[in-house]
Order: structure tokens, then C-alpha cells, then sequence
């Protein structure tokens, strides 16, 4: 299956619409104001999105290396995803007290972007391993989910429902635990008593309530769950089709067939996390206890998982702190854009290299071709 993409409408933003559409976002308490581009060296594109970029930094202050997510305001502006953005800055600011989500350090902008300076956690995509290796063994499948809904139970403590849970957005760290990254689908102040009703998620991995465009709550993220630890399983999300329109029908209505090769515990899991009827599915009455008491999970010692004290199952070959052998070679082999660099008083003229101003490039550039007619090469 190629990568999926997500959607979402702009309904959640439709009081923002007559908005100001000037060059500053409240970056709020993540903000630096003394941070700037030119503090990093640029090395390698990670990943991309609708609005921006992932790349790979190295901090010149310190040489420690970050996943740097650069994000274009003038689209984040043309498109109203003002909130979603946001929404994304206040999850990620709450994420330092949980081990399965990923950190945010600091934030920072210029005149045209935003700049997320988050962990870099380099065990490749979920995604990535899922590819090569087309299915995992139950209890590699089991470990993952069992930190995945962890991580799913911490967020919707804070009241917030994450509504992108896929395969894209999982990250193992160099130890081979699961990180939970992107957060702009997320939705704050939806307790369990409490729903929203957008139309946004991954076609492949949408609850039935959302595609029927119902108010919904937070037992959307256990239905991505049970979509992700039956992929997991048997290599594609349980109602998959090409042909959109099919897979959306297969979803609302199509039975969840029984496959050899899971135990009779994993049917049981999955059957009840793939409940068409949210009021019925496993965690509409008692969110994340009722998927740590399961069955499917009577081995897990959860307080251990959350501490990390559970060897995983699966080290991902990582070299160096800077190793980028487990990202796609689609980001990877692309070009570092020069743009990320730019500010009112600073440019990229050359690989790892920034002049102060405009007038230096000039120079640079002037210097280059008295070399170059003098036989050097450059």
C-alpha cells in the first residue's frame, strides 16, 4: 500500500475566517525570540507534509541534532489552519511528561515560516518496517499497540482526541520504542462526554461515525487503533480497497472477516476495537482501562511498559545519532530548499555555510569566478 494522505475541512476554523492574515502566530509559551535559522545547519529533508517540511538539524551552539519541522504561514493562512497549527504547538507543549510522544523543544518564526525544533527520533516509520517486512509476529504487533494505545490514553486524559493514528505517523526510537509524531488533526477539549463532528482523518483508517459525518468523540482513536494492529497483522487496514468509494462502503458496512494467522485474543481485540457502533466499541465507557484490561493484554505489565522497562522486540540499525539509513529515500535523496535558511538578514549561499547578508552572497559569488578564471576549481 503507497502512503496515505490525510484531509481535513476547515469547518473547526470558520470563526477565524475573517481573521488577520498578518505575519505573526502567536507562538505562545513554546515561543524563542532569540531563536533563528541560521542557528542550524540544514542536513537532510525527513519527511513533508501539506504545509511545509521535516529536516534534519544540527544546533552550531551545541552540535546536538533535531527533526526541525518547517511550516509556510502564507498556506497555514491561505487554507484557515491556523487552529489546527496551533492546536498541534499546545499538544506537542504537553507531550514531555509522556514516553511514547514526541517532544517539542522550541519554536520559532520568521516573517514566512514557523519552526517546530522537536526530538529527532531516527528508528524509521512504522511505516518504513511495515513495508520491508509486510507483517510483524503477533508479539511485536502486541508490544507496539500496547505503547501506541498508551500513548492514545494520555492524550485523551488531557481531553484531546488525535484522530491520525496510522502507520505514517508512528516513529520507533533508536531503541525500538514507539513514538507517536504529527499532531495536526488533533482536537483539544473533547472529553468523553463531548464530541466534534469535522470530516478529517486518512480515508483508510476512518471510524464509520466520521465517514457518516456524525458527532463523534474520542473512540474514534481506538477504532485507528484496532485499524493499525490489524495491518500490523495481516498487511493492509482491515477494509482497504483502491477504489475510495468501495473502501468507504466496506467500512460502513462490510463484516470484519476472520483470517488465520492471529489468536483467538487478537479476533477478540480486534473485533472489539473495529465496533461500527462507537456507543458499543471497546473504550466508550472507560477510554484506556478498558483496552489495558483485555485479554489480548493480560501479559503486559503496564506500569513497566510506561517506564520503559520492557525490552522491545525489534532494535532498528541505527549507526549515529545523525543516522537517516531508516528514513524513506523519497525525503532523503531530495535537496536541502535553501528557503528554509532565509531571513530578512540572513541567506544560505552554500552547503553548511551562511553570510550575514545579501551583500556577502554578492561577493561570494564574484570571488567564485576570479577563481574560476584563474584555473581553480571550486
Amino acid at each position: 500500500m503507497d502512503k496515505s494522505q490525510n484531509f481535513s475541512d476547515a469547518s473547526e476554523d470558520e470563526d477565524d475566517k475573517n481573521s488577520s492574515t498578518s505575519g505573526n502566530i502567536n507562538l505562545g509559551p513554546s515561543g524563542n525570540p532569540h531563536a533563528k535559522p541560521t542557528d542550524f545547519d540544514f542536513l537532510k529533508v525527513i519527511g513533508k507534509g501539506s504545509f511545509g517540511k521535516v529536516l534534519l538539524a544540527k544546533r552550531k551552539l551545541d552540535g546536538k541534532y533535531y527533526a526541525i519541522k518547517v511550516l509556510q504561514k502564507r498556506v497555514i493562512l491561505n487554507r484557515r489552519e491556523q487552529k489546527h497549527i496551533m492546536a498541534e504547538r499546545n499538544v506537542l507543549l504537553k507531550n514531555v511528561k509522556h514516553p511514547f510522544l514526541v517532544g517539542l523543544h522550541y519554536s520559532f518564526q520568521t516573517t514566512d515560516k514557523l519552526y517546530f525544533v522537536l526530538d529527532f527520533v531516527n528508528g524509521g516509520e512504522l511505516f518504513f518496517h511495515l513495508q520491508k517486512e509486510r507483517t510483524f509476529p503477533e508479539p511485536r504487533a502486541k508490544f507496539y499497540i500496547a505503547e501506541m494505545a498508551s500513548a492514545l490514553g494520555y492524550l485523551h486524559s488531557l481531553n484531546i482526541v488525535y484522530r491520525d493514528l496510522k502507520p505514517e505517523n508512528i516513529l520507533l526510537d533508536f531503541e525500538g520504542h514507539i513514538v507517536l509524531t504529527d499532531f495536526g488533526l488533533c482536537k483539544e477539549g473533547i472529553s468523553q462526554a463531548e464530541t466534534t463532528s469535522t470530516f478529517c482523518g486518512t480515508p483508510e483508517y476512518l471510524a464509520p461515525e466520521v465517514l457518516r459525518k456524525q458527532p463523534y468523540d474520542n473512540t474514534v482513536d481506538w477504532w485507528c487503533l484496532g485499524s493499525v494492529l490489524y495491518e500490523m497483522l495481516f498487511g493492509l487496514p482491515p477494509f482497504y480497497s483502491r477504489d475510495t468509494h468501495e473502501m468507504y462502503e466496506n467500512i460502513l458496512h462490510k463484516p470484519l472477516m476472520m483470517r488465520p494467522g492471529a489468536s483467538n485474543t487478537a479476533w477478540s481485540l480486534l473485533q472489539a476495537l473495529l465496533e461500527k457502533d462507537g456507543t458499543h466499541r471497546l473504550g466508550s465507557r472507560d477510554d484506556f482501562n478498558e483496552i489495558k484490561a483485555h485479554n489480548f493484554f493480560s501479559a503486559i505489565k503496564w506500569d513497566d511498559l510506561e517506564q520503559r522497562k520492557v525490552p522491545p522486540p525489534f532494535t532498528p540499525n541505527v549507526n549515529s545519532p545523525y543516522d537517516i539509513t531508516n528514513f524513506d529515500p523519497e525525503f532523503t535523496d531530495e535537496t536541502v530548499p535553501n528557503s528554509v535558511c532565509y531571513t530578512e538578514h540572513a541567506i544560505k549561499c552554500r552547503p553548511y555555510f551562511f553570510l550575514d547578508t545579501c551583500i556577502g552572497c554578492w561577493l561570494m559569488s564574484i570571488l567564485v569566478l576570479c577563481l574560476k578564471k584563474r584555473g581553480h576549481s571550486v
